[in-house]
């Protein structure tokens, strides 16, 4: 393939999965106006968050499979048109009940990241495939950023309902350049789609997701938290027996337990619990009225604003994680920047009183995200076989929600468990989540450390641009 098709490949592989991290963030701080002007309540707006993660969950690693067995390209239009259509209904949605639907079909969306990870194993040289990788985790850690700093600026100036206009001007440009640029997958897994343990994972994840992401409302010792929690074992169990036993299976166990996988999803699960938590309560923080004893008062477009420092680290520490991680290694690049989370949400914990702090915060946690996102992707992908990428790459990124949803559940209770007579959380609450969060990314960067050194994947640049990366050797 001319180097040429590659950059346009990257571009729409770039712009699609930017526009779905960019829509997991920008609703969030309009969820206050979109309750108002659709005339519903609280608990019924917290729904487009809700059913936007159960989603994206579902669809991330089921169709990054059926990518890899039906061709990537295919599978990479069809999730754009969902995109598509979600973001057009979603616009366009007269009340709450059609506006969470909009949300579950853009939640397939979640499917880009396998899939674009897939389509630059298999087109690009594998010298530019580390490089290219860091590149696009560096735009997917940089969207979610610009949703949280553009989504006030958007609502103020125009409405809620061009936070999905936005995207769906954009979407169907890309799904255009996609259908006449993108080549379709050389190389197909044999096989087909195991629809028992697709269905298997699908209930275990929202019977797991469900209740933590509703506890706060329902209570954590209700019997509908309690109840989703045992069916979430037993599913579990029942998927994992399901997926031993078939002969195509849909996640191939085999390859969840390499070393170099098991190790990086841990990190995953641990570094996502501390990320999402900072994305989910740090605006919060910032926004409380200083007559709370800490806070700033400030408007939704401010708090945006103090995240730029996040938004602009992360996405250059993804894109000098490309340039570093021939020379040192995925593995301590991991290492590096769950650290720097954990460093980060230490200093959170111990200064928090001006808002230059709650700056050097951001950027610090920036440059975690940043090289722990590109770094994870290209250790699973360096060490799965070719035709597992998209199946191994989705649960990647669905063990990194999950751990999401478990630390912004756990901060949410330390937040809110004790309130202030005026309703607002204590100072004491945010400080004790702020320290967990920094223990979480300390355990990350400690997962990190268990991943097997790699040794340099010996490329050309004269390789041929089409061939498939080999795993990298484990010593």
């Amino acid at each position: 393939m001319p180097r040429k098709s590659t950059r346009l490949t990257f571009a729409v592989l770039a712009t699609g999965a930017g526009v779905f991290s960019m829509l997991q963030s920008l609703i969030a701080p309009a969820l206050p106006t979109v309750q108002h002007a659709l005339h519903t309540s609280q608990s019924s707006a917290t729904w487009v968050m809700t059913a936007y993660l159960l989603s994206a969950s579902v669809f991330t690693p089921i169709l990054g499979r059926v990518g890899d067995l039906a061709g990537r390209k295919r599978t990479l239009v069809g999730v754009l048109l969902a995109v598509l259509a979600g973001c057009l209904v979603a616009a366009l949605a007269p009340d709450i009940g059609v506006l969470v639907i909009a949300r579950v079909v853009q939640g397939v969306g979640g499917a880009l990241f396998p899939l674009s990870f897939g389509i630059i194993r298999d087109e690009f040289a594998p010298a530019e495939v580390s490089g290219s990788i860091s590149n696009l985790s560096a735009v997917i850690a940089a969207g979610g950023g610009v949703g949280m700093v553009a989504a006030g600026p958007i609502v103020s100036a125009l409405d809620y309902r061009w936070l999905f206009w936005i995207p769906v001007a954009i979407v169907a440009a890309t799904v255009l350049i996609a259908v006449a640029c993108v080549p379709e997958s050389p190389k197909r897994a044999e096989g087909k789609v195991g629809w028992l343990g697709a269905g298997l994972l699908s209930a275990w994840l929202v019977a797991l997701l469900l209740p933590l992401s509703r506890a706060g409302q329902w209570g954590w010792s209700s019997p509908k938290v309690l109840g989703l929690f045992a069916a979430a074992v037993v599913l579990f169990a029942a998927w994992l027996t399901a997926e031993a036993r078939s002969r195509t299976p849909l996640i191939d166990l085999r390859v969840m337990r390499l070393p170099a996988v098991w190790t990086t999803n841990a990190a995953a699960l641990l570094f996502g619990a501390g990320m999402y938590a900072i994305w989910s309560f740090l605006p919060g923080f910032v926004q409380t009225p200083s007559a709370a004893g800490y806070g700033f008062g400030a408007s939704v477009t401010a708090s945006g604003l103090l995240m730029l420092p996040m938004l602009l680290a992360m996405f250059l520490s993804g894109i000098l994680s490309g340039r570093l991680e021939p020379r040192v290694g995925a593995k301590a690049l991991l290492t590096t920047g769950a650290a720097l989370g954990a460093l980060a949400c230490g200093f959170l914990t111990l200064w928090h009183d001006a808002q230059w702090q709650i700056a050097v915060v951001a950027a610090l946690f920036g440059l975690g995200i940043g090289l722990a996102f590109a770094s994870m992707a290209n250790l699973v992908v360096g060490s799965v076989p070719p035709e597992q990428t998209g199946a191994a790459t989705g649960m990647n990124a669905n063990i990194r929600t999950i751990g999401g949803s478990i630390g912004a559940a756990v901060t949410s209770v330390l937040v809110t468990g004790r309130l202030q007579p005026s309703g607002l959380p204590y100072a004491s609450g945010y400080t004790h989540g702020w320290a967990l969060l920094a223990l979480l990314c300390l355990a990350a960067a400690g997962a990190a450390l268990l991943v097997p050194a790699r040794r340099p994947a010996r490329t050309t640049h004269s390789a041929t641009p089409g061939a498939a990366r080999e795993p990298a050797q484990v010593r």
